[in-house]
């Protein structure tokens, strides 16, 4: 199969190219430079110029592909890139609903358009909101969460007609030393000379290793069945717990800050980091006959893919 990627040079895109290059799949991926271009190059896969705010170049490179994946992950809680999302997802899934080869590059599909082509779009569990008591995926969304944009996203990819929609409800993605949020607590421990939680840090995440996940997706897009599926690993860790491994990692202390010290030097956003997800992978492993490792995220930045940079 050809398929289009939108984000395969950002952390988990990269590895999905990785992937779906093993499976023995054709890539065309989303290059918004020359660097991204000569990266993806060298992973096997084929640049198309553009960046998501391109809407004619992903209608084009979707219309010509049997399958596109959305792996963006880099959006900014602003309304210019809330606008920007939402009409690049709305771009791709109207290019998908066109047979393979409408723009003239033939995919293995073909114009006869025998069965509609999988749209996988990366969502987050951080679409259930605070503290939820429901998530599963028929769960009925809350209208405010971390990343509210995204659950819009999902209701055009599920919505669009002529495509198989799914949509993949991650939970924090680790793995190959990577992931904004580990890495950017890393660096404030080696900047601020220790390494903090909020409150008592017991709250709890279930993360997802980043080759695990990219996984499921090329078992979702050999296999497409509509709808939405929570994707992470069995391995829950607390942000206490975190934090200790990271202290051992820089060789800074653990350090318990209040919520609103953590609020006035970074923002409301930060609320996020109190509270604890129950997500289970129980629909993906069902569907998709998904098996994700017992990797453990605190284990990994102990003693695993994790490095800590040289103190300023």
């Amino acid at each position: 199969m050809q398929i289009f990627v939108i984000g395969g040079t950002g952390y988990f895109g990269s590895v999905l190219v990785e992937h779906l290059r093993s499976a023995g799949h054709s890539v065309t991926a989303l290059a918004r430079s020359e660097q991204s271009a000569a990266r993806l190059r060298a992973a096997g896969a084929v640049p198309v110029a553009g960046s998501i705010t391109d809407t004619e170049v992903l209608h084009t490179a979707a219309a010509a592909a049997d399958a596109v994946v959305y792996a963006a992950s880099d959006y900014a809680p602003t309304a210019q890139s809330t606008e920007d999302e939402l009409a690049a997802v709305r771009a791709v899934t109207a290019g998908a609903a066109e047979p393979a080869g409408t723009n003239g590059t033939p995919g293995t599909t073909g114009t006869s358009g025998t069965a509609p082509k999988p749209v996988v779009y990366t969502s987050t569990g951080l679409v259930y909101g605070f503290d939820p008591t429901d998530v599963t995926e028929d769960a009925v969304l809350p209208e405010v969460s971390a990343q509210p944009v995204k659950a819009q996203a999902e209701r055009i990819v599920l919505g669009a007609p002529g495509i198989t929609g799914i949509a993949v409800r991650a939970g924090l993605v680790f793995g190959r030393g990577g992931t904004g949020l580990v890495t950017g607590l890393i660096e404030a421990a080696v900047t601020n000379g220790a390494a903090t939680y909020i409150g008592d840090g017991t709250n709890a995440w279930y993360p997802v290793h980043v080759d695990d996940l990219a996984d499921l997706y090329v078992r979702a897009i050999e296999h497409p069945v509509a709808g939405v599926v929570n994707a992470v690993g069995s391995v829950p860790f607390t942000f206490r717990e975190l934090a200790e491994a990271i202290g051992t990692l820089t060789g800074t202390p653990s350090v318990s800050v209040p919520l609103e010290v953590a609020e006035a030097q970074m923002g409301p956003a930060v609320r996020t980091l109190t509270t604890s997800t129950h997500l289970l992978a129980t629909k993906a492993r069902a569907t998709y006959g998904w098996d994700p490792s017992e990797r453990s995220l605190v284990e990994d930045v102990r003693n695993g893919s994790y490095t800590a940079p040289p103190r300023p």
